[in-house]
């Protein structure tokens, strides 16, 4: 096994490597900046860890790595502009350092890059990829839909939200981990087990998400702060808030939550105050922890060594401790 910080120098790496200069430049120009950012890489991280738990060459899961984050990154390039987010991990988004019809166009080629990594493996492997990722890119549109959806309702209720961040978010985590599994064909029962492992990490990281994106730093943070409450997102954190409130506080939510003013420190200022006041980001904070234990729960029955399920359980841990 190799340390996280290894892994994500195999997959710069190897992204390197795979790299041409094509035409039209504005095609894939967006495409080399938005991988180019760089990120934690924690998903394509997962499937090559993945793939060395069951006891294959990490190597050999560089490809489904490669289009588990080429994927991802088409979805950000896509919901940056659904979003009109300014900044990805502290830089422009795609949309605003070129425009919206190439940001559409880069997406879209993105998807079909990512689909092409597979083709470097053998039939049975390949088809148990593409059917896996299949589903998992049409679950990751109906979780964007639903977010989108939930914008505009004022019943959205938390096991609505907990579903939606599950297709959003989490089933891509899942998915990374499974394509590891898959690659190093191990036993259906441990790709399975991997995924439920990936799925419940996802919805920690989910919802770690929502929480910096109101109470994270700025500086470390890459995203704009307060995003979701700009974009009355009815986060995780909305939703407790809403559940713990009172009459005054619940009538102040609503409203603002239904306005999109010109300045919106205030709104951002007033909403977290209430998050805090309510007991909503404490509720939210325990959330995170849940879903962390309940993935730990599921690897005691994974079959691997003792020591592969540390380093799995020291990797969740290091992301609900994260900042940025």
């Amino acid at each position: 096994m190799h340390s996280i910080y290894q892994y994500q120098q195999y997959i710069s790496d190897y992204l390197l490597a795979e790299y041409e200069t094509k035409e039209p430049q504005n095609l894939y120009n967006p495409i080399h900046y938005i991988l180019g950012l760089g990120g934690k890489r924690m998903r394509p991280v997962l499937t090559l860890m993945s793939a060395e738990v069951f006891d294959a060459d990490y190597k050999k899961a560089l490809p489904a790595a490669l289009a588990v984050e080429v994927f991802h990154n088409f979805s950000l390039v896509h919901d940056d502009i659904m979003d009109d987010a300014p900044l990805r991990r502290g830089n422009e988004t795609v949309h605003e350092k070129w425009n919206i019809n190439t940001a559409i166009l880069s997406g879209d080629a993105m998807l079909i890059l990512a689909y092409q990594y597979f083709e470097k493996y053998n039939t049975e492997v390949f088809r148990a990829l593409a059917k896996l990722f299949s589903k998992t890119a049409l679950e990751v549109c109906e979780g964007q839909q639903y977010d989108v959806d939930f914008e505009t309702r004022e019943d959205v209720t938390i096991p609505e939200y907990l579903k939606m961040i599950e297709y959003k978010t989490a089933v891509l985590v899942g998915a990374a981990m499974k394509m590891g599994a898959i690659v190093a064909e191990t036993s259906q029962e441990n790709a399975d087990l991997i995924y439920d492992f990936g799925l419940n990490l996802g919805l920690a990281f989910q919802l770690q998400d929502d929480y910096l994106d109101a109470f994270g730093n700025p500086e470390t943070f890459g995203k704009q702060v307060g995003g979701d409450i700009i974009e009355n997102k009815k986060t995780y954190l909305f939703l407790k808030a809403m559940e713990f409130s009172n009459a005054n506080q619940k009538e102040q939510l609503l409203h603002l939550f239904s306005i999109h003013p010109n300045d919106n420190a205030d709104k951002i200022a007033t909403v977290k105050d209430i998050f805090t006041e309510t007991g909503a980001a404490k509720a939210t904070q325990q959330a995170i922890q849940d879903y962390t234990l309940k993935a730990f729960a599921t690897l005691q029955k994974i079959s691997i060594d003792n020591e592969k399920k540390e380093l799995l359980k020291s990797f969740g841990e290091n992301l609900m401790g994260r900042k940025v």
